[in-house]
């Protein structure tokens, strides 16, 4: 069993309320750890009362802190150990394991100079030493000193986000998903170990009934869920909610799909599609049958494997949760086409679990509700789309790849502020790139800009 702790100001703490995390099987792979709110009432002034690290020093930490999370050996695991676990316990995809490491080393050593300064206005200096402030300028500033994060365990490079505001000089506070709470153990006791303070990043695995007092005594925070998560947050200025992404690919009769079937297909099941950039909905000018067919043909061909094996694709729950999605799902298809997953998509493992097998509907309009719903496992809706139907059906959408050459039409995609990215040809919706915005750039959000003149 491994023991998960607490990571508090005062180093780990093992509590007496513990949370067995198990593997996609039910087998007890750890011990959770969870705080009381006495805790985090302690916690979060000690946060607050910190200082943070210099620029250069908080560079050099988290590049080192990328590096020692993504190839050593932190709290007596070592890396191959960490990704074979995440795995069993999350029923991520191996693949998908070792690239979201990579890409979290990735966006440690870049998350100043290319994720947080890459959001800075051109005419804002860093520090009021900048020259410009003799003349008066802008000084960008923090907008607070302690973040707090409520973290998803869907994928484990969601935790490559919440590193630009240590970046930033932010004290971080992060309550782990229970559903996968390794990854940011592993990150925040890599963080510790190679230069931040027990003070300047704390681990909180929390209840439910606690988990809002870390955002309620942070002074900014973000968070991860459903829609039911963005809605709860949607009027509170100081939380950050990411929820579902709905990405979406659109062509236009210009343009042949049977040139771009490799890029829907990867698109759909990329990342075992449980990330919020897959996509969930392909919109065609002209038939979506073919199109349907021709996506379901591939999705069709990938094997169902137990999550560590190297050429797994598909994700993998416990068989409960699985047939609970598949109910979900079935429960909606009313008035769709089912070209795959039509007779169910659970498919259980002798190893334990089971894998959710691909799913693909034609929908008869745009404007079906089914269009917007998104599930964790390579599900994608195919509809038809017409120039009087315009953008309302593409709205509320993280990415939208635009297989078009009709500048027009990219002009309104481009202004519609629901299309949070627009990727426009033959690139997929899960692209992404350290200084390339996701949903905006955190910084946005971390940040202001103070008017400054000196002497």
């Amino acid at each position: 069993m491994i023991a998960l702790d607490a990571l508090g100001p005062g180093g780990a703490y093992r509590t007496r309320n513990r949370l067995p995390v198990t593997d996609v099987a039910g087998t007890p792979l750890a011990e959770l750890s969870l705080v009381p709110l006495l805790y985090i009432l302690r916690t979060m002034p000690a946060l607050r009362r910190a200082r943070p690290l210099p620029v250069d020093a908080r560079r050099s930490a988290l590049a080192d802190a990328g590096e020692l999370f993504a190839r050593g050996e932190v709290d007596g695991m070592t890396v191959a150990d960490y990704r074979h676990t995440v795995s069993r316990m999350s029923g991520t995809p191996m693949p998908v394991v070792r690239a979201a490491v990579d890409q979290i080393a990735q966006f440690a050593a870049g998350a100043h100079d290319r994720g947080l300064q890459s959001a800075r206005p051109v005419g804002a200096g860093q520090d009021w030493r900048d020259q410009r402030t003799r003349q008066g300028a802008a000084v960008w500033i923090r907008r607070g000193e302690v973040f707090a994060v409520h973290a998803a365990g869907n994928h484990p490079a969601v935790h490559s986000g919440w590193l630009e505001a240590l970046a930033a000089g932010y004290r971080v506070a992060v309550r782990p998903s229970r559903r996968e709470p390794l990854t940011p153990y592993r990150l925040v006791s890599a963080l510790r170990a190679c230069g931040f303070g027990d003070d300047q990043v704390v681990l909180l695995p929390t209840g439910h009934d606690t988990a809002d007092d870390i955002l309620r005594r942070a002074d900014l925070g973000m968070v991860y869920g459903g829609q039911d998560v963005i809605d709860k947050y949607a009027d509170v200025p100081s939380v950050l909610p990411n929820g579902p992404g709905r990405s979406k690919i659109l062509i236009t009769a210009d343009s042949d799909w049977r040139d771009h079937v490799d890029l829907l297909v990867d698109s759909v099941s990329a990342q075992g599609g449980t990330a919020c950039v897959n996509t969930t909905a392909v919109f065609v000018e002209g038939d979506p049958a073919p199109v349907a067919a021709a996506i379901a043909e591939r999705l069709a061909t990938i094997p169902g494997l137990p999550p560590e094996d190297e050429k797994a694709v598909l994700p993998v729950y416990p068989v409960a949760t699985a047939k609970g999605i598949e109910s979900y799902l079935l429960a909606r298809t009313s008035g769709a086409t089912a070209h795959l997953g039509g007779d169910g998509v659970v498919e259980e493992l002798g190893s334990g679990g089971a894998v959710l097998r691909p799913a693909v509907f034609e929908l008869a309009d745009p404007h079906a509700a089914q269009a917007r719903i998104e599930l964790g496992f390579p599900c994608v809706w195919v509809a038809p789309w017409t120039r009087a139907a315009g953008i309302a059906p593409l709205r509320d959408t993280l990415v939208l790849t635009a297989v078009t050459t009709d500048e027009s039409l990219l002009d309104d995609l481009l202004a519609e502020p629901s299309i949070r990215n627009l990727y426009i040809g033959d690139h997929p919706t899960y692209w992404m790139a350290p200084g390339v915005p996701h949903d905006g750039y955190l910084g946005e959000f971390l940040m202001r800009s103070k008017g400054v003149i000196r002497d």
